[in-house]
């Protein structure tokens, strides 16, 4: 096989160059590439002079007989090449690796499947070489077209191309089919924005195009279906779709996040989540029951959420330590207060890159060590959490069972009827059985050497975008690779995590015991039972990054269960949730205040920091995890 420097120039038209390269996607494709090059090359003969053109094989790690094949079709003609990849590049990255190598101007691939009718290469081709466009594609779903296809292709198609003209605004009809062409100066504009590297290659190169103003022609083709064809769940649903709100995203969404706008964004979500309690609860009355709250419990409540901020930086030491880093107590858990601060300040929680910035301005630890010790912290905050919720939940399902509870929903929740509280609690029951198994399933890929996730992934796919998927729930579960991996850490970590949310719910349960109607309104038994469980789904509802500290979401979940759990009046409710939540983040601010000064760190100079931060991660490999606390 002769290398891609040698290749070029070879084969020259007669102006001295090669005009059109053609590159044909090949995985396994064994059996039919032979009789597809050379059905390319005579198709090009037809309309271009004969040493015009190249033919590339793009053999994506295959496993077959394939490689052996294209290197004889290459020593037969010098006109056909061969660029082989020890690994899968997916789709989209074999054709980017031969397009960078190809020498043509005129930029050309499509299935070697031939689904499209070869006549229509000629006209392909004068798209870009003649008629001046950037950008061609031949479409199955523009009048004119004689394209054949079955409802289980026809159907899948129809809603994928709807789902992208609307949510990214393309003016294709038709983006995934596979004959398509650009000029060399497009390739060179487009391809280092393309993210992706499988299948939704094709789409995101149409719509960046359609995005920077280029010419994008599309015209009908005469295709026929080659094979059998089955929705993947992997690819079309996980791959595909997470691909479409990723672009969506960059395109539409990020260019417009400032830090302005977010900041106002949270403020207005704040203030329309505490405004909207006003509409069922009387604001004197909350006023009212403000007055009627007992200080000493709530004094008390301040002391035991103090308690806690050791224990925080405890079990960030822990996690450093793991990682090969050992700082003072002392020292960490400053740095947790300045960056649970920041989060109060600034929503989407930019406040953890400031804990970043600290540990590697004033102890030298390095960005991707910061990042990977928040993704470890946040995993095992979510798991605790999401267990404590669901051990409560599944303790009153056990005792009262699903009709029991609804029915005391109802009763406490005038207008609602019990059936749809029975419906929601099973719902909830089964998010939280998921939920659970989803975290102990990375936990478990963590401590063992088996890849769990790929083996469960790869039941519902064979397709390259299972590397993909598989990648993304990989990376997250690297986040406890190091603090998962022996039993001691695992248990130390985990068992600081328990008691860390243990004194946050004892810290709730004290504020609502100094307002005398929630004592009055349930037993003993009931009050802990369902200020445990209000609490835990409050914070999980903080994992929503909409408001700075989930102020609005907290006090809106908090509200709901203890008023249709325990039947407490919805004003002393509310004003417990808030009075909880206002202790806690005087605690945060006082000790983050209290660390800025010691460590001399201003919380917005870090946070302008964010995006330098981001990048030097991705640089480096690393990750910043962003859920809740």
């Amino acid at each position: 096989m002769s290398s891609p420097d040698e290749d070029r120039g070879s084969a020259v038209g007669d102006d001295g160059r090669i005009r059109v390269s053609v590159v044909l996607p090949a995985y396994n494709e064994a059996a039919t590439i032979e009789g597809t090059v050379r059905t390319t090359v005579e198709t090009l003969e037809g309309f271009l002079p004969a040493d015009a053109f190249e033919v590339i094989v793009a053999e994506d790690g295959c496993d077959d007989r394939t490689p052996e094949i294209a290197d004889r079709l290459a020593r037969e003609d010098d006109r056909v090449k061969h660029f082989h990849s020890d690994r899968r590049l997916g789709r989209g990255g074999a054709l980017e690796f031969a397009f960078e190598r190809a020498a043509g101007d005129t930029l050309v691939y499509f299935d070697t499947d031939l689904a499209t009718d070869m006549r229509h290469l000629e006209e392909l081709v004068a798209k870009i070489d003649r008629e001046g466009y950037d950008v061609a594609t031949g479409s199955r779903w523009v009048p004119g077209d004689e394209a054949e296809r079955p409802a289980k292709r026809g159907v899948p198609s129809r809603g994928f191309n709807l789902l992208v003209r609307t949510v990214l605004r393309s003016d294709v009809r038709d983006h995934q089919c596979g004959f398509k062409a650009l000029s060399r100066e497009a390739f060179e504009e487009l391809h280092d924005a393309v993210e992706d590297d499988h299948w939704f290659w094709d789409t995101e190169l149409l719509v960046r195009a359609q995005r920077r103003g280029l010419r994008v022609a599309e015209f009908p083709v005469e295709w026929e279906p080659k094979g059998d064809s089955k929705v993947d769940l992997v690819r079309d649903v996980f791959g595909m779709g997470s691909q479409v709100v990723r672009l969506w995203w960059q395109l539409s969404v990020s260019p417009r996040i400032t830090r302005t706008r977010t900041v106002a964004a949270g403020a207005v979500l704040t203030v329309a989540a505490l405004a909207l309690m006003t509409v069922y609860l009387d604001p004197s009355a909350v006023l009212a029951a403000f007055e009627g709250a007992d200080p000493v419990p709530v004094a008390a409540a301040t002391l035991v959420y103090l308690v806690s901020w050791p224990l925080r930086g405890l079990r960030y030491r822990d996690i450093l330590e793991e990682l090969g880093y050992r700082e003072k107590l002392g020292f960490l858990t400053g740095a947790v207060f300045i960056s649970q601060t920041g989060n109060l300040v600034f929503p989407a929680r930019a406040g953890d890159a400031v804990r970043a910035y600290v540990v590697k301005a004033r102890r030298g630890i390095p960005y991707p060590t910061g990042f990977a010790s928040l993704a470890a912290e946040r995993v095992f905050d979510l798991l605790t959490i999401t267990a404590m919720a669901g051990a409560v939940l599944a303790g009153l399902l056990a005792t009262d069972g699903t009709d029991a509870v609804a029915t005391a929903v109802s009763g406490n929740v005038p207008g609602v009827p019990p059936a749809a509280v029975s419906r929601a609690i099973q719902v909830a029951a089964a998010i939280g059985v998921v939920a659970v198994a989803s975290l102990l399933l990375i936990v478990a890929t963590a401590r063992s050497d088996r890849n769990y996730v790929r083996g469960v992934v790869s039941r519902f796919s064979s397709d390259s975008y299972v590397d993909y998927v598989a990648g993304v729930i990989e990376e997250f579960a690297a986040g406890v690779q190091t603090v998962a991996g022996t039993r001691g850490s695992f248990v130390r970590v985990g068992g600081v995590s328990v008691l860390v949310w243990s004194l946050d719910v004892a810290t709730a349960l004290l504020v609502l015991a100094a307002f005398p109607a929630a004592m009055d309104a349930m037993t003993l038994t009931q009050f802990v039972v369902v200020g445990f469980f209000a609490v835990s789904v409050g914070n999980l509802a903080k994992v929503l990054p909409l408001s700075p500290g989930g102020i609005g979401l907290y006090e809106a979940a908090f509200t709901a269960l203890v008023v249709g759990l325990g039947g407490v009046p919805a004003a002393v409710a509310f004003a417990a949730a808030v009075l909880d939540h206002a202790v806690k983040n005087a605690v945060t601010v006082v000790g983050g205040v209290a660390s800025m000064i010691g460590f001399n760190v201003s919380l917005t100079d870090a946070v302008d920091e964010t995006a330098e931060l981001d990048e030097e991660a991705e640089r480096e490999g690393g990750e910043l995890a962003t859920d809740g606390d």
